[in-house]
């Protein structure tokens, strides 16, 4: 009687469906690049994710152990992880194309007497929002940023729903958020405060650079980041005549061997520095920077449409230095496009070398997602697709006659791709766009409040020689 109970009950337990698990979001028939470890391209592959988490991955069969409340049939399109803008100063869009005609320093001559006359918290606000969709609709959904009133960047990037690493700008000036010279530390501190358990928002400390922070104030900020375990961002070794630059600040650099030397010298290099730009460095340099653990920054078309140099940071990579590419801010290099930034990587490095083997597709693609990630010590929780990690991904249309025919789906991101073929991204499990259409906020409401800061822009600009020419 017994067995023929057990096995009644094990056929029942055979004929029994199998419960689907829920999930917020099941992405099918997608092509995969996951950026693992073992650099997995998964065909026609499967891809689940429950509040802010990838909780599985997979071939065409995984779909069936998931029942979802949104399902995107990806018909063979392209996922992969959410790019990652290393440098920008986001709310700078508001003077994107000012100063192009004749100017001789951008940064003095137009760039300080905007900031100066026309900044405020709005400005500031409006234009971070602004520039948040430009990033999520060109598939980023990380970005590192340094400027003033940090804390309204922090909230216009999470009304749109992405994540920024946001530093608040510490230097040696008066400026909109401090009436003095290095108020920013005490700004940083309390914004790091108010952000440090933020879901989307690592707030960070970023003296901006050695010849405008001192070395007491370098320090300080090295401090404070030490304190709270917060990452600091600063712009160095940017120009060709920095050291001299430096040195004026730094009188007791004349006995370093290098401005990357005299940094580490007096303590300040460390793991959690994320370095802009990194130009005018030898071998020893570069050695330092490993050594310490500090990430790096590379901006490409932003360094050479300022003619600033071109960084050996083909070299950087090679010695293992954990780097990444950013854009600078929209002012700087007119866009925040990471996409053509990967495109003119390879080239302008190939060019330098006079080699054509620097930097193949793949480790392209690695520097906007996986390398990206290192460089911000977040590889923990992004920069690849995997069960565990954050649901911060994005979904390219391969079918788009640029990427075709696609033989090679890291050479077609690397070198075809472009924003307009991002479809849809999505930030720790949001859907922030997807077919192309802003999710997260009133798009209509936004632009009224975008025109009025062009508007105010327009009309500084126009008094400011080499600001705006309309006229031959």
């Amino acid at each position: 009687m017994s067995r023929r109970l057990s096995l009644i009950g094990l056929c029942l337990s055979i004929a029994a469906p199998v419960m689907a698990e829920p999930v917020d979001i099941l992405i099918t028939d997608a092509t995969i690049v996951t950026m693992d470890a073992e650099r997995r391209v998964i065909e026609k592959g499967a891809l689940a994710i429950k509040g802010r988490d990838i909780v599985a991955i997979g071939g065409a069969d995984l779909a069936a152990s998931y029942e979802a409340d949104h399902v995107i049939d990806a018909g063979g399109d392209i996922v992969m992880p959410g790019m990652i803008n290393l440098h920008n100063h986001i709310s700078m869009v508001a003077f994107r194309g000012l100063g192009e005609y004749e100017v001789e320093n951008l940064l003095f001559d137009v760039m300080f007497p905007l900031e100066k006359e026309l900044l405020n918290r709005n400005l500031i606000h409006v234009s971070a929002r602004q520039s948040a969709i430009e990033l999520a609709m060109g598939g980023v959904t990380t970005f590192a940023d340094m400027y003033y009133h940090e804390d309204e960047v922090a909230r216009a990037t999470k009304e749109v729903g992405l994540r920024g690493v946001l530093g608040e700008t510490v230097i040696g000036f008066p400026v909109v958020d401090s009436e003095k010279p290095y108020g920013g530390l005490a700004y940083a501190e309390k914004f790091i405060q108010d952000f440090k358990d933020d879901d989307l928002i690592t707030p960070a400390i970023a003296p901006h650079a050695p010849y405008t922070v001192d070395k007491e104030h370098l320090l300080a900020a090295r401090a404070i980041s030490d304190k709270y375990e917060v990452p600091m961002l600063m712009h160095m070794v940017e120009f060709p005549d920095e050291y001299e630059m430096v040195l004026e600040r730094h009188p007791d650099m004349a006995n370093a061997r290098s401005e990357i030397a005299y940094l580490d010298e007096i303590g300040f290099l460390s793991p959690r520095l994320l370095a802009k730009h990194v130009i005018h460095l030898d071998d020893a340099d570069m050695d330092l920077l490993k050594e310490r653990g500090v990430g790096v920054a590379h901006n490409p078309k932003a360094n050479s449409k300022a003619a600033s140099g071109i960084s050996p940071a083909w070299e950087m990579m090679k010695k293992g230095v954990d780097i990444g590419l950013g854009t600078d801010g929209p002012m700087s290099s007119n866009q925040m496009d990471i996409l053509t930034v990967m495109h003119y990587v390879a080239s302008v490095a190939r060019l330098r070398l006079h080699d054509a083997r620097p930097y193949t597709p793949l480790e392209l693609v690695e520097m906007v997602t996986i390398g990206g990630a290192r460089a911000l010590d977040k590889q923990d929780d992004i920069g690849s697709l995997e069960a565990g990690k954050r649901a911060d991904l994005i979904i390219i249309d391969r079918d788009a006659p640029n990427m075709q025919p696609g033989y090679d789906v890291y050479a077609a991101i690397a070198f075809g791709a472009y924003p307009g073929n991002v479809l849809t991204t999505i930030v720790n499990g949001q859907r922030v766009m997807e077919d192309r259409k802003i999710l997260t906020i009133d798009v209509e409401s936004h632009d009224a409040e975008w025109k009025a800061v062009k508007d105010r822009v327009k009309a500084f600009a126009e008094t400011l020689e080499g600001g705006i020419r309309n006229e031959r």
